[in-house]
């Protein structure tokens, strides 16, 4: 029988330390990946949390699915990174501290958009950035030095800074089609069985390969 890619290898291509699979790799309770994600970046992919997450001092997450592929240079921008705007001056003079420190008050209840959610069987391109609360759809791309600032449809394409939709890559119908096959979310063996209907297939072969129970 086939046997299926191990989810809980941190580098999964053998030779390449540049790839690393993200599941087992993170350890902020903020952050969550899916299995299968991976980051490819030849300087150190093991730095992601702090290298590619930037900003992150809570308690918004960034939830990301599984399947999703993240070029090098990918960063998301958390709500950390935000300034008042409101009076002549956007610096953070009380986190300098000091007695600065005695207004902590003035970053108090900054815009903060929530959580950061990424769906699955996402493509990031080479240097995309993704802005605090986002939320990009399943089977979307990033196009490379992509801006990403508002939502992404599923299976939307995107591009430019700040990034805008393209163009999707099936019809309404046939999105509709592929979100109830949910292939994400088959079991490995049974991903492993239809490797190839899920990488060059129709979405009615898609469908036909689809388990029983989950036939829509």
């Amino acid at each position: 029988m086939p046997v299926p890619a191990d989810p809980t290898v941190l580098h999964p291509m053998p030779g390449q330390p540049r790839v690393v699979l993200l599941k087992p790799l993170v350890t902020s309770p903020l952050i969550e990946v899916g299995e299968y994600s991976y980051y490819d970046d030849p300087v150190d992919a093991t730095a992601f949390e702090t290298r590619n997450v930037l900003y992150h001092y809570g308690p918004e997450k960034l939830v990301i699915g599984k399947f999703c592929a993240l070029g090098t240079g990918v960063r998301f921008i958390m709500n950390g990174a935000n300034h008042r705007m409101d009076g002549p001056s956007t610096f953070p003079f009380p986190t300098m501290g000091g007695s600065w420190a005695e207004h902590f008050d003035l970053l108090t209840g900054l815009p903060n958009r929530g959580d950061t959610g990424v769906g699955n069987d996402v493509w990031f391109g080479h240097g995309t950035t993704v802005m605090p609360g986002v939320r990009i759809g399943h089977g979307a791309i990033i196009g490379s030095g992509a801006v990403v600032t508002t939502d992404v449809p599923d299976y939307g394409i995107v591009g430019g800074n700040p990034a805008r939709l393209i163009r999707t890559r099936y019809s309404e119908q046939d999105i509709a089609r592929l979100l109830a096959v949910a292939w994400w979310d088959w079991t490995a063996e049974h991903i492993t069985e239809h490797v190839r209907t899920i990488m060059s297939g129709s979405v009615d072969e898609l469908e036909a390969a689809a388990p029983k129970s989950a036939n829509p």
